[in-house]
């Protein structure tokens, strides 16, 4: 009996889809045999999603409040059953930052959530609103797992969790980004690294995909400054990510960081994640 082929989601922020595509994202996109995109950072119309993508993809969008800023989508070879956007309180204004999506795959539920967590910025109302969109998620992620025991929250989660996850984590424990504070959330999620079952049943008791596959080793990074010489010396950070319940996570059987090869073949500051699930 032949296996169903593997579910191939990718995540990434474009940095504006629309730049990206001009620089080379449609010409990955058309290599990478992807079933589910999750986008970031759209910063466009629907209209023009469907204009570059072409006929073939089914699209999701959320577009932000403020024109022009953030923005998610999702984009799939088939439907979507059922999606949703809200996120946290009423008053909450979780626009283009939060986008919900379930899927048929081979008689399974697969739920799908692009995400784009705020930059933040140390000591403003930025970072204040950082944590409120991080307390929905820590309130709403239990809701998801059970709802369906396959989901996945992927996407430019701006945290560095972990040392492992940013080259220059020293120079950084005061930005934005890498606070204890923002860490602490992860630990909620996944686990504190000091726990026994850190990333295997801890906290929220969802799986950080990436660094169980990767393991104990520095990134494999997805973010670089565009200033200086930061993506030539792989000063990076790891913020964009998968984040699966653990019957997802169990079925991972491939994980891949698009680095580009050079500088200049960059088509947005992060680089996609490719996790290939077979269910």
């Amino acid at each position: 009996m032949t296996s169903a082929p593997p579910l191939r989601i990718a995540s990434v922020n474009t940095n504006g889809v629309r730049a990206a595509y001009r620089k080379g994202m449609g010409d990955w996109l058309a290599a990478r045999d992807v079933d589910i995109l999750a986008i970031q950072e759209v910063r466009a119309s629907i209209d023009d999603l469907e204009g570059l993508l072409g006929p073939d993809w089914n699209i999701l969008h959320d577009g932000a409040t403020a024109k022009g800023r953030a923005g998610v989508a999702l984009a799939s070879r088939k439907s979507a059953t059922i999606h949703r956007v809200a996120l946290g309180a009423e008053e909450f204004d979780s626009a283009g930052r939060w986008l919900e999506a379930d899927y048929e795959v081979n008689g399974t539920i697969v739920t799908v959530v692009s995400t784009y967590v705020h930059s933040g910025e140390t000591d403003t109302p930025k970072q204040v609103e950082k944590y409120k969109f991080l307390d929905a998620m820590l309130e709403r992620m239990p809701e998801l797992a059970a709802h369906s025991p396959h989901a996945v929250v992927l996407g430019d989660l701006n945290v560095g969790h972990r040392e492992l996850d940013i080259k220059n984590w020293r120079g950084n424990k005061k930005h934005a980004g890498f606070l204890p504070e923002e860490r602490e959330y992860f630990d909620r999620i996944i686990g504190a690294p000091a726990d026994p079952a850190y990333n295997a049943g801890a906290g929220l008791g969802w799986i950080d995909v990436g660094r169980k596959w990767a393991g104990e080793v520095e990134g494999p990074y997805t973010w670089w400054s565009q200033r200086g010489k930061a993506f030539d010396t792989d000063t990076g950070w790891r913020l964009d990510y998968h984040l699966a319940t653990p019957a997802l996570a169990a079925s991972v059987i491939n994980y891949a960081v698009d680095r580009a090869a050079a500088y200049d073949q960059r088509w947005s500051d992060h680089s996609p994640v490719v996790v290939d699930y077979q269910l």
